[in-house]
């Protein structure tokens, strides 16, 4: 019985709190008076109307809220610069405030906030000192101008940034008076900055590495120990750290105290990577047909972070460009090879190429440096034997090269997977030396890609992309075929077929690839809703056999409409394409994973 009588007090309690919250959905917001900006920064800071939206809540929660509520939109007036706001929270026409905690109501049907702002606040004192030398403090923060609370804390900042640039790592806010005169709307605002000694960068403690090696972490973060203390040396040093992976986590904290001799030791608290993973993925064309790859990787071989991946990608299954296509790779990489910038890479390749032109089987074999100059520009420099044989209607032939690559990638788009605004350089130039009869020379290329945003949240995106490739030296029979230029398929020419567009300059008019190409696409990007969009697209490509211009007939084009769905790991890509100008006459269809470009 009593069991029965619990069960029921529960169901009760249940079926009371969800009719309190049911009660509880009328809710009325008013700011007379206050711009359309500020009322939606007050309700955007409103606890009240974030615990409603949520759906039915229990009274005792929605009263919660309401006590938070005159905290919460007061911050929001101080950060819009009004410090004489004057806020309402009724409940059913009580005041919040004055209700007890202990004797909240069991049923909720209105709640009414008001807010009066005030008059805006200006500053009739705006003083911060001392000041490191170029300080650059906000403009806004002056007398006569507007006095937001924001604005202060980020001149605070700015002050102590700037010492701390400067190698006083404990540099901080020492005093401050901020006073508000009600009477006529004015904020009196002095802060003081103590910067402390200038400091040099101490030991950096390690904690957390359980399988990299401690002398290994200090080589790749590259800690300048014993030199000024400076934020940007630290956050490279982390950025070093990251860039290895072979940590999940990453964290370098500053000492609480500072050490003999002004040093500041740094605490280096990291979380290892599982060592090993593998991954996939697949990308489908109407007519380039599906590609499948997948890889193997090794984050930390032999102790120090080194990564050792196995790759293998079949393409072609099913498609119209000649057979299917084979790729495996090996590569070997070491970061903080001579400096903690610079990595260490060897790599193996073996492909079996079956192109509309020809089929091809090579072997490569080399390694390089890459190096990071700063947060957007790295290089990279290499030396490979390649081995390759082509059979084409022309026969068998062997070219043998020693390719020195040396390429730079310039990156400051805002999201490389999906990006909105910046752009992307990369460029290469690649001598090679010819053996036997292989000829010798060059091959250039360059990609350059751009993106402007515009309309509310840059739900608009304005994307371009220019391509262009030049062999100098040697002539097209000469130069190995995978060398030579074609244009048309997913990554230069939708809406033409894979590799369409060449050129007939071999003996017995056999048909191949040019010495030199020039691309260009375009497209107009709209989201419609906060995953899905839709994009216009127009791409053209031109291809020449051994000088620029001597076949300005050599060019074809396309266009078409494509579908995004945003996820995780980027957008999914549906492209549907018609050729607009070229050989072509089919519609082609494209479907991957992140942008065209």
């Amino acid at each position: 019985m009593r069991s029965q009588q619990i069960r029921l007090t529960c169901a009760v309690c249940i079926a009371l709190a969800f009719a309190s919250a049911a009660d509880a959905q009328d809710v009325t917001f008013r700011a007379p008076g206050a711009s359309e900006d500020l009322v939606e920064d007050l309700r955007g800071a409103s606890i009240v109307l974030s615990t409603i939206a949520e759906g039915p809540v229990p009274a005792t929660d929605v009263m919660a809220a309401a006590r938070a509520e005159y905290g919460r939109l007061l911050g929001a007036l101080y950060a819009a610069g009004y410090y004489s706001g004057v806020i309402s929270v009724r409940v059913d026409g009580r005041e919040a405030a004055a209700i007890p905690v202990l004797n909240d109501p069991r049923q909720i049907s209105q709640i009414e906030i008001r807010v009066e702002t005030g008059p805006k606040f200006r500053f009739s004192q705006a003083q911060i000192g001392p000041l490191a030398g170029r300080t650059e403090l906000p403009e806004g923060f002056a007398v006569g101008n507007r006095a937001p609370s924001g604005l202060i804390s980020d001149t605070a900042g700015a002050a102590v940034d700037a010492w701390r640039g400067r190698g006083h790592a404990k540099a901080r806010v020492s005093d401050q008076s901020i006073t508000a005169n009600h009477a006529d709307a004015t904020l009196a605002a002095r802060l003081t900055v103590a910067p402390g000694p200038r400091l040099r960068f101490g030991p950096l403690n390690i904690r957390g590495n359980e399988r990299v090696r401690t002398e290994r972490v200090r080589a790749i973060a590259g800690l300048p120990e014993g030199q000024v203390f400076s934020p940007d040396d630290l956050r490279r040093s982390a950025d070093r750290l990251r860039r290895s992976g072979a940590f999940r986590s990453v964290t370098l904290r500053e000492a609480d105290q500072i050490g003999p001799g002004d040093q500041l030791g740094i605490d280096a608290v990291l979380v290892e990577e599982a060592p090993r993973r593998f991954g996939f993925g697949a990308e489908i064309s109407s007519t380039e047909g599906l590609r499948l790859e997948g890889f193997w990787l090794h984050r930390n071989l032999l102790g120090g972070a080194e990564r050792l991946r196995f790759e293998g990608e079949i393409a072609g299954i099913g498609g119209e460009t000649g057979g299917e296509d084979y790729r495996l790779a090996t590569t070997f990489s070491r970061p903080a090879t001579f400096t903690p910038d610079t990595a260490l890479t060897a790599r193996i390749v073996a492909e079996r190429l079956l192109e509309p032109d020809y089929d091809l089987t090579s072997f490569e074999i080399g390694g390089g440096l890459s190096h990071v100059f700063s947060d957007n520009l790295t290089g990279t420099a290499g030396l490979y034997y390649r081995q390759s044989e082509v059979e084409d209607e022309s026969g068998t032939t062997d070219f043998q090269t020693i390719t020195l690559p040396l390429a730079a990638i310039w990156e400051r788009r805002d999201n490389p997977v999906n990006p909105k605004d910046g752009f992307y350089l990369e460029a290469e130039v690649m001598p090679f030396l010819g053996l036997d009869t292989t000829g010798s020379g060059a091959r250039i290329t360059a990609d350059a890609r751009g993106y402007v945003g515009f309309g509310e949240e840059d739900r608009f995106v304005f994307a371009a992309r220019i391509q262009l490739g030049s062999i100098l030296g040697t002539s097209i029979e000469e130069t190995p075929r995978d060398f030579l230029f074609y244009s048309g398929g997913g990554g230069t020419v939708r809406g033409q077929d894979y590799q369409s567009l060449g050129v007939t300059a071999l003996p017995g008019g056999v048909r191949s690839g040019g010495q030199h190409f020039a691309g260009l696409q375009a497209e107009l990007r709209a989201g419609v809703t906060e995953r899905i969009g839709v994009v216009g697209f127009y791409d053209v490509g031109y291809i020449a056999a051994e000088d620029w211009g001597d076949g300005l007939d050599d060019w074809h084009a396309g266009a078409g409409l494509g579908l995004r769905y945003d996820t995780r790991i980027g957008p999914i890509r549906l492209d549907v394409a018609v050729p607009v100008d070229g050989p072509s006459s089919d519609v082609q269809l494209y479907i991957g994973i992140g942008q065209a470009f």
